[in-house]
């Protein structure tokens, strides 16, 4: 057997009437839906039941998977000590799993948190599975940092495992959507909350699983959404499959979005291998980038790959303009894999000779000393897209009110303390959150005193 089933639902714990003590009838045709996807769940007869859950442990690099023989959880942190629930876990599945991840390079195993508590999103889901008949043993995983690729390839790695143990699996991703649907809600409103809800749930209706991979990173966390890459590893256990999908409900009522989907498998499709489709899109993307990439970005290019591949540095190439060879200018080198920041590293005055000295020590310099980040590894280099931004001298000014984050970026000082934004970044809409994220950089307090500068950048891509 394999996947037999699966279903995306949310996590609020407002839902139970323990917490909500009525307010839950303000979300009623979400209760019904999720009783009804339990209902189908359950007619499945599952052997095992696998959640995906963003509450569970989660690493930036490493898929955790819940290990031991069982788990309970409650709602205490939530006032609500009555609410308690206990399940066994499939053992079994889960060592064979962690073999099945490796064998596919993907890294995903028990190490790491051991906490044993059932996180809320996976107690609530298994809560109103609970009220139904089955009997099941679960697996429960988190969600990464990783890419969105590497989330599908997790799924199927699930559906193997599945197929390996001849066990009947029903696939739950549990997940709520934006946070950010009213200004009155707790998270307050954003126009892309609205918008992403819309997009996701048609999705969602039209078994559409190319769109969860494709949904930029910078749009998702505007909306601050919460589930996606649940339903990109549910999309992966459900790959080559076709599948009848059936939007059950979608509410917001307080602010955040509550979806409920039921996919019921209706036999094989070649069509729907959405990790080759989206990696072949991925590619020519990447190539139309490359071709148009200006001398700046390819000096930054040749420079890193040379690094990677060779363990030396580039020497530096004929034919560049003799603007990069006369000016001298801090450089920054930018790095994205996916849409994601890989690396970030410059220097705000010149220190080499001109611009394209920097460029080639820069580039270096973002690929494996950013410390929020390993080192860039050479299967990655392909997908790396690079900017670079030639910083004009930077100004002292006197407040806040002077910058701009579309034209301006911002030096924080405190001090040795200094911390650097550049400007036109995606997510960074103001300059409250601008000066905020320099001084997190910069490691400068509250109620430390502080000056700005400002300064332009010519950007390269």
């Amino acid at each position: 057997m394999s996947i037999v089933g699966a279903f995306i639902v949310p996590h609020p714990p407002i839902i139970l009437p323990e917490v909500g003590r009525g307010e839950e009838r303000k979300i009623q045709r979400t209760i019904d839906a999720y009783r009804e996807a339990a209902r189908r769940a359950a007619a499945l007869q599952p052997d095992t039941v696998v959640v995906t859950s963003p509450h569970a442990t989660l690493y930036a690099d490493y898929f955790h998977i819940s290990p031991g023989e069982k788990a309970c959880g409650n709602l205490k942190a939530f006032g609500i000590p009555g609410v308690s629930l206990e399940a066994q876990y499939d053992s079994a599945f889960v060592r064979a799993l962690e073999e099945e991840a490796g064998k596919a390079g993907l890294p995903a195993g028990t190490l790491g948190g051991q906490d044993k508590m059932l996180d809320r999103g996976t107690l609530i889901p298994l809560r109103f599975l609970n009220e139904t008949p089955v009997r099941y043993r679960l697996v429960r995983i988190g969600l990464s940092g990783l890419p969105a690729l590497e989330h599908y390839r997790l799924g199927k790695c699930i559906a193997r495992t599945a197929e390996k143990l001849n066990r009947r699996v029903v696939f739950v991703a549990s997940g709520d959507l934006s946070h950010k649907l009213t200004a009155e809600g707790p998270y307050g409103f954003a126009e892309e909350g609205p918008e992403f809800d819309r997009q996701v749930t048609d999705a969602m209706a039209k078994g559409d699983f190319l769109r969860f991979l494709t949904f930029p990173p910078a749009f998702c966390g505007a909306a601050a959404e919460c589930g996606l890459r649940s339903f990109m590893i549910m999309a992966g256990a459900l790959d080559g499959k076709a599948v009848r999908p059936e939007l059950l409900s979608y509410e917001g009522p307080f602010g955040v979005g509550y979806a409920v989907c039921s996919f019921e498998i209706a036999g094989e499709d070649d069509l729907r291998h959405f990790d080759a489709v989206y990696a072949k899109k991925h590619r020519a993307h990447l190539n139309a980038v490359k071709e148009k990439e200006d001398p700046y970005v390819r000096l930054a290019r040749l420079s890193l790959e040379t690094f990677i591949k060779t363990g030396m540095r580039a020497n530096m190439p004929d034919g560049l303009p003799e603007k990069m060879l006369q000016q001298r200018a801090g450089v920054f080198v930018s790095l994205k894999k996916y849409g994601e920041l890989r690396g970030c590293i410059g220097t705000i005055e010149p220190v080499t000779g001109n611009v394209a000295e920097e460029i080639l020590q820069n580039a270096v310099s973002a690929g494996v000393e950013d410390p929020r980040f390993p080192s860039v590894t050479a299967s990655e280099l392909p997908d790396l897209v690079y900017s670079v931004d030639v910083l004009a001298k930077p100004e002292p000014i006197a407040s806040i009110s002077e910058l701009d984050v579309k034209r301006y970026g911002v030096i924080v000082s405190s001090g040795y303390k200094r911390g650097l934004l550049l400007p036109n970044l995606e997510g960074v809409d103001t300059p409250e959150q601008q000066v905020s994220i320099a001084k997190q950089k910069a490691g400068i307090h509250r109620g430390e005193r502080f000056s700005l500068e400002r300064f332009e950048v010519v950007r390269h891509t």
